[in-house]
């Protein structure tokens, strides 16, 4: 029962992965475009960051635990599942209305508060594109909820795809135009030399998609639960304390870094650094999100199931193998990977990748370790585990980046994660017991820490050398992992070739 559930979950997770890892390739096709035209010293990319930062937030505040309560709702015995649906959808659109309307009536003194009274359209555009997005996460969980995994992604790539070929447009073909069309360089200069473009050209692409969900908004008329609603934001606000303490460790160190620094300029410059060099780490916040869109609605739709407490383990443990995985790819074959950021000015934030992409291991862990507290319907626990992790990752960063800049950045955020992740192990442990299988992940641990060993030793080889020892040092992590849990002859279509 378990290995079945397993391969509908690995099934699950390649048609949401194969969304994600597209969408990501092609908008890391955003860094190399963004990191050559707009110049590390005019602080544009932390123009970005910080903006992309602060709707990171909102969508956390905007939803406020929702995805999560509709999908425990939506499992429940008793819940009429289409009423949980209307119910939440109806909650979500009439928060980010609100949102919106407040935002555009108090838009200039939030302007000046964020040093953007210069462009308040910046401030307008990303307080739409916020409440745009909230309302579609539930319509996006929705399909998740439905097991359409198809539909998924081709509206995820409806947006993805129309943004990347605008972008290039922005910033590779309109300045070729400026002697044809005069109107478009002043707008190009009008808007920071084309980083405020991105953000319009943002909300473009999402207004569309929402054209996309036709069928699924016609589920807000099943009607509004009032008890239904008050039982679902009694479930709702641990999670959405508990989403807001988990982003505010991803994005705080980009909100306040100017404002923590004393030089508020050189601070635009060195956050658009460490962010472009973020953008590097971030493959293993995407095998997190592919995993969790198929795991959060296939774990809540078996939570009854008596092998349940098995699943969740073996997903502890090919989670943690195939972050790690990704984690050495990355590192080892950074000499290229770090060719997305195209600008070499950029090159010198390259040291925080390993600390962040440990950071982004931890917080995936942590994620596979929040539903021993969700299925009991305990999530207050997240809220104050998560409360813990963030207060430590906001100390580290107010003390420490006055003096060491971003790499204090790095470091609050893997030891905020790394928190989160111990005490919720422990104290789970206690309250719901989960046999995770520990000396096969301390087993993979050690093999890749042996690995790592080698691979810093000999990273100042010359390249053509140090590439090649990297990849025999991969395939001997892959080795590991088909002798000792993906045999070839278990396979589907090649393991005919291997019994």
């Amino acid at each position: 029962m378990a290995g079945g559930k397993m391969a509908a979950l690995a099934k699950d997770t390649a048609i949401y992965g194969v969304s994600s890892i597209v969408g990501r390739f092609l908008n890391y096709l955003l860094v190399p475009l963004h990191t050559r035209f707009i110049n590390p010293a005019s602080g544009g990319y932390g123009i970005v960051t910080e903006m992309y930062a602060w709707a990171a937030l909102l969508f956390v505040l905007l939803t406020f635990g929702m995805e999560t309560t509709f999908f425990r709702f939506a499992s429940k015995e008793g819940e009429n599942e289409q009423m949980v649906y209307s119910t939440a959808l109806r909650l979500v659109g009439t928060v980010a209305v609100l949102f919106i309307a407040l935002v555009l009536i108090f838009i200039n003194p939030i302007s000046d508060y964020l040093h953007y009274s210069e462009h308040p359209e910046y401030v307008g555009c990303f307080a739409i594109i916020a409440g745009m997005d909230a309302f579609q996460a539930i319509l996006f969980s929705r399909l998740r909820q439905q097991h359409r995994p198809i539909k998924f992604m081709a509206l995820k790539m409806a947006f993805i795809i129309p943004n990347v070929l605008l972008n290039v447009f922005v910033f590779w073909l309109m300045p070729k135009m400026f002697g044809f069309i005069p109107t478009l360089e002043t707008l190009y200069i009008k808007f920071n030399y084309g980083v405020g473009l991105i953000f319009f050209v943002n909300l473009l692409c999402t207004f569309c998609v929402t054209f996309g969900f036709i069928k699924e908004l016609k589920g807000i008329g099943y009607g509004f639960d009032k008890q239904l609603a008050r039982r679902m934001l009694a479930y709702a606000w641990p999670i959405l304390l508990l989403g807001l303490v988990g982003i505010l460790n991803q994005v705080f160190d980009k909100i306040a870094f100017k404002h923590i620094v004393a030089d508020k300029e050189l601070g635009q410059v060195q956050l658009g650094i460490y962010g472009a060099c973020c953008k590097i780490a971030m493959l293993l916040a995407l095998l997190t999100q592919a995993f969790r869109y198929a795991y959060e609605p296939f774990v809540f739709g078996g939570s009854k199931g008596k092998d349940s407490a098995d699943t969740l383990a073996q997903g502890m443990k090919f989670f943690i193998i195939f972050g790690i995985l990704a984690f050495l790819g990355v590192m080892f074959y950074l000499p290229i990977f770090r060719y997305l950021v195209t600008n070499h000015d950029y090159w010198v934030g390259l040291k925080v990748v390993p600390i962040v992409m440990l950071a982004e291991l931890f917080m995936g862990i942590y994620f596979n370790l929040s539903f021993w507290y969700k299925l009991i319907d305990k999530t207050w626990w997240g809220a104050v585990m998560s409360g813990i992790g963030a207060a430590v990752m906001i100390t580290i960063n107010i003390v420490f980046v006055p003096r060491y800049g971003y790499m204090a950045c790095a470091w609050g955020g893997f030891a905020g994660y790394g928190t989160c992740m111990l005490l919720s192990y422990f104290i789970g442990q206690k309250k719901s017991p989960i046999n995770y299988p520990l000396k096969d992940i301390f087993m993979y641990v050690l093999l890749a820490a042996l690995l790592y060993v080698v691979y810093w030793f000999c990273k100042d080889l010359p390249l053509w050398l140090s590439l090649t020892i990297n990849t025999v040092l991969i395939c001997i992590y892959l080795a590991y992992l088909i002798k000792k849990d993906l045999p070839l002859r278990s396979l589907p279509v090649i393991g005919k070739y291997f019994k």
